[in-house]
């Protein structure tokens, strides 16, 4: 190419006439042809550099180290994390659901000790109003079996002023107070008598002692009030007056004692000396 462009630069008229139009054509397909290769060429050395990579990682393969037991331990190490990890997280899941159900335990009791406390509440004050109302009406019963003797000592006091028959608002009178002693006795109140009986401080209250041989001494010569039982509780101990034994009087001296006396004296005139030994005698057996 060189020597044809050298010679077309020297005799450039003379190339013009000599080269034959098919001397071109094939210099033209020669080029052509040398064109085709050089592509076919350059494509080779494409494929070349690209592949050249590869056979430099080939080449370079053998220099990497094959897995050592440090990469194994590690791979364990990792599985054994993973599994530390699993258990962890079901351990975690676990334990909130126990404590879901604590909280719902725990929810549950506070419910359950707040409504305690609100009927612990009403209970104490249904108790105070039932205190009150006893306090108030306990006595309702025992009134209502009064207000009968109430009604009949009216009648007999009514019967007295419209006639003056004695006898008759005595029964009367005897018979509310039984009808009274009755209805005592239906709420547990029961009298007893201590007239006769030995004194007993825990049932009678002695308010005097009187000398009386009626009763033996320490027991109930008289009953000042009866004493009364409440469902078999003392409820009221009986005023009494209490028996002592009468004291016994002193012996007055015998007058013959001292009259005999003077007449041994006046009998033994003659023997003087022994008047006063008489004298002590029979003085000393009066006094015996």
């Amino acid at each position: 190419m060189r020597a044809v462009s050298g010679t077309q630069d020297n005799d450039k008229g003379s190339i013009q006439t000599d080269i034959g139009q098919d001397v071109i054509d094939e210099a033209v397909r020669s080029v052509e042809r040398r064109m085709d290769e050089d592509a076919d060429s350059a494509g080779t050395e494409v494929e070349l550099d690209v592949s050249a990579p590869a056979a430099e990682a080939d080449a370079s393969s053998p220099e990497v180290a094959p897995p050592t037991e440090d990469a194994a331990a590690l791979r364990q190490e990792v599985e054994s994390l993973r599994a530390q990890l699993d258990f962890s997280q079901t351990k975690a899941r676990e334990t909130l659901e126990r404590l879901k159900e604590a909280h719902e335990r725990a929810k549950d009791f506070q419910d359950r000790a707040i409504r305690s406390a609100a009927d612990l509440e009403n209970y104490r004050k249904r108790a105070q109003k039932e205190k009150e109302d006893v306090q108030k009406f306990g006595v309702e019963k025992l009134l209502k079996d009064l207000l009968p003797v109430v009604d009949n000592l009216d009648r007999a006091l009514d019967a007295a002023g419209k006639s003056p028959d004695f006898d008759s608002f005595q029964k009367g009178v005897a018979m509310t107070r039984k009808s009274f002693e009755d209805s005592l006795a239906r709420h547990g109140v029961k009298g007893f008598s201590a007239k006769g009986q030995p004194f007993d401080p825990r049932l009678h209250e002695a308010i005097q002692q009187v000398e009386t041989a009626e009763v033996p001494a320490g027991h109930v010569v008289y009953e000042v009030t009866r004493g009364f039982y409440l469902n078999d509780r003392l409820a009221r101990p009986a005023m009494v007056v209490v028996a002592r034994a009468p004291e016994v009087a002193a012996a007055a001296p015998e007058p013959a004692a001292s009259t005999e006396a003077p007449k041994a004296s006046e009998e033994g005139s003659t023997t003087a000396p022994q008047a006063p030994a008489q004298s002590d005698d029979s003085s000393s057996g009066g006094s015996q």
